[in-house]
């Protein structure tokens, strides 16, 4: 089953089980009067005017990476990153001290890399998948950041692509539980 086969505006499931298999952005998303998916708990964000240092190098734009500390090529996904990290920072108060970027995880032979993980008391508290404006939020992804999360355990997960973000609580007995904005950081 995909996010193509999407339930009509019905009652949102909520403590959804976080095996890969068992859960599914279906049980979130509802078709609108053009019949396009729109999920029924998307966390509004305000982004603030980031401030960003940039330049153009050999016809490529770059912008600094405060977290990094290093110039990187700005591409649609980046732009994205760097967005939402300066919320997480200017709006939420989330320490920069506490937010890492394109952080690597081994997943059995793989080698991959998790967009942006937030700290809290040295632990793995939030993990952040980003997309391009242009990709949708989709089940793919959802199995994707599921899959990140079994190997590095924290307490939340949210899916952007910039223009909408989900995010999910994982609860107690691995359930998840849809949420409507993003938890303060104390």
């Amino acid at each position: 089953m995909g996010v193509d086969k999407i339930f009509n505006e019905q009652p949102m499931e909520k403590g959804l089980p976080t095996s890969p298999e068992s859960i599914s952005l279906e049980k979130i998303l509802f078709k609108n009067n053009k019949n396009q998916a729109v999920c029924q708990v998307m966390i509004p964000i305000a982004y603030p005017t980031p401030g960003f240092s940039m330049r153009q190098t050999d016809g490529k734009d770059w912008l600094f990476d405060p977290i990094r500390k290093k110039w990187v090529v700005i591409t649609p996904e980046e732009w994205v990153r760097q967005n939402f990290i300066q919320y997480l920072i200017q709006t939420l108060q989330y320490p920069a001290a506490c937010i890492a970027v394109e952080k690597g995880l081994q997943l059995g032979e793989m080698q991959k890399r998790i967009d942006v993980m937030v700290y809290k008391n040295h632990q793995p508290w939030m993990l952040i998948e980003c997309k391009e404006p242009s990709i949708p939020l989709s089940e793919k992804t959802m199995q994707q950041v599921l899959a990140y999360q079994a190997s590095i355990p924290c307490s939340y997960i949210i899916l952007t692509n910039g223009n909408h973000t989900l995010g999910f609580e994982i609860k107690q007995q691995g359930m998840v539980q849809v949420i409507d904005v993003l938890p303060a950081f104390q």
